[in-house]
């Protein structure tokens, strides 16, 4: 029996489907809205125009999408609304594959969608999709109809109105958690030239990577080179999930209070971000196999990015929110960036305790810089020296040489850096830092004044080979370990 065009109703109850579609399963509005912004970039828009307002005298507000893309003509924007409707379906050059995103998205947050596109400065042609009317028992028509003159030579104008699952009661707050979430989704594009506004102002991008970000003069640098790992595509080819990681200035950014540091991102941003055709489609713990989650980890940033080719490896779904990875990319992914996560996490512990270390140690540095102007202005025979009374630093670190500590002396200040692996360290400075009475006190203070005092002689060397300093700590190092 041959297949008729009036059995295609047959295939689902339009009534009992559309209820159901309205539940796919949107995680926020700003997931479902980002079809939109998604299908304008699609149609290559450098502009795209977010409205958000309660009409007057309504219960449930109203939002738009305008874009200057290439709009559709009548059989496409016939077909907008249907499920899998879409002339791009199966394709993976871009974001869109099955169809599914425009209808769905729009119902699953509003009662009624509106579809408004023009071409070639055409007048403007709309397609309607009403839930009320369909539950109602209208089967929807899909014609389009001529709605006037158009604004510009193309583009496209979405509008859902009665979004009656939209559960903020103050659009504001709603407004600043759009403007939050598209600047991070879309920070490549806007980054890149795209004009995204909400309600007539600009959202501007947000980097979890934190490259951008200048705070104290300082910003987030790449810890490492970035990688590469080449997967098989569906259809026989191959492809490559590109990952690099940022490591954020301790350092500078400890001392910012808390709203600081949550208004920046920096406590609570930390994790994975996933980017799909250069937007994001996930935020969060992935693909870090055995390695759980601390407070430490908001200080480094992984971002994983990948070309809607490997989407069987991503799992992803029709509204392309999160991802669930394949054995064979958890395979090839998980064991070094765990590996770099664990290593990254260190590190940030390291310079936090560096941290507390140089502020419980400022107080012998302050005693060391009242001191120092009735001591002779340093020069040495290395070409350096300082042009009056010196500040002072001590700080910790690793040293391949083995040396007990390394100086370095720039503009008026003498950086004194401790070898946290040398035997002194351990026997002498751990034990001090875990006491806490006075005599303690005074005890540390003593032995870091030694210590700055040591160093400033040194430093004044006339000999750039000199090698007291390296005997004096192999030769303590020696001792010490017979004790």
């Amino acid at each position: 029996m041959s297949w008729q065009p009036q059995d295609v109703d047959n295939l689902m109850v339009s009534s009992n489907f559309i209820r159901a579609v309205r539940e796919l399963g949107y995680l926020s509005l700003s997931a479902a809205l980002a079809e939109l912004v998604d299908n304008s970039l699609q149609a290559d828009a450098t502009s795209v125009a977010i409205s958000l307002h309660r009409p007057e005298g309504a219960t449930h507000p109203e939002i738009g999408v305008l874009d200057n893309g290439s709009g559709m003509n009548r059989r496409e924007l016939e077909q907008c609304l249907r499920f899998g409707g879409s002339s791009r379906f199966g394709m993976r050059e871009s974001f869109g594959r099955f169809g599914m995103g425009l209808p769905a998205a729009s119902l699953s947050q509003a009662c009624r969608v509106e579809v408004v596109a023009w071409q070639d400065s055409a007048s403007a042609l709309e397609v309607t999709l009403d839930v009320n009317a369909i539950t109602s028992g209208e089967v929807p028509a899909l014609k389009a109809r001529n709605v006037g003159s158009s604004v510009t030579s193309s583009g496209c104008r979405v509008t859902w109105r009665d979004c009656d699952r939209i559960e903020y009661r103050r659009l504001g707050w709603l407004e600043r958690t759009l403007r939050r979430d598209f600047g991070r989704m879309y920070r490549r594009y806007l980054t890149d030239g795209l004009t995204l506004t909400l309600n007539g102002t600009a959202i501007e991008a947000d980097d979890p990577l934190m490259l951008a970000t200048k705070v104290e003069g300082a910003s987030a640098t790449v810890a490492f080179d970035p990688m590469e790992y080449e997967l098989h595509t569906a259809d026989g080819g191959s492809a490559c999930v590109r990952v690099r990681f940022t490591y954020l200035p301790v350092h500078r950014w400890h001392g910012l209070d808390n709203p600081t540091k949550r208004r920046l991102g920096i406590v609570g941003g930390g994790g994975v971000s996933i980017l799909r055709a250069g937007r994001e489609i996930a935020h969060g713990w992935h693909l870090m196999g055995g390695k759980r989650k601390e407070n430490y980890d908001d200080w480094w940033r992984c971002e994983i990015e990948f070309e809607p080719v490997l989407d069987e490896h991503f799992g992803i779904t029709i509204n392309k929110q999160g991802i669930r990875p394949s054995a064979k990319l958890r395979e090839a992914l998980e064991p070094e960036l765990e590996s770099i996560a664990r290593l990254l996490n260190v590190r940030v512990r390291k310079a936090f305790e560096d941290v507390k270390f140089q502020a419980e140690a400022q107080a012998s540095c302050r005693i060391a810089e009242a001191a120092d102007p009735d001591q002779p202005v340093l020069r040495n025979g290395r070409g350096r020296g300082a042009h009056g009374p010196l500040r002072y630093r001590i700080s910790t670190t690793r040293l391949s040489s083995g040396a007990m500590f390394k100086t370095t002396l720039a503009a008026n200040k003498l950086d004194v850096q401790l070898n946290v692996d040398h035997p002194a360290f351990t026997s002498l400075y751990q034990p001090l830092q875990t006491l806490t009475d006075n005599a303690a006190t005074e005890l540390r203070t003593a032995v870091e004044l030694l210590i700055l005092a040591f160093a400033r002689s040194a430093e004044a060397s006339a000999d750039p080979t000199d090698p007291l300093v390296a005997e004096w700590g192999s030769t303590y190092a020696r001792m010490l370990q017979k004790s």
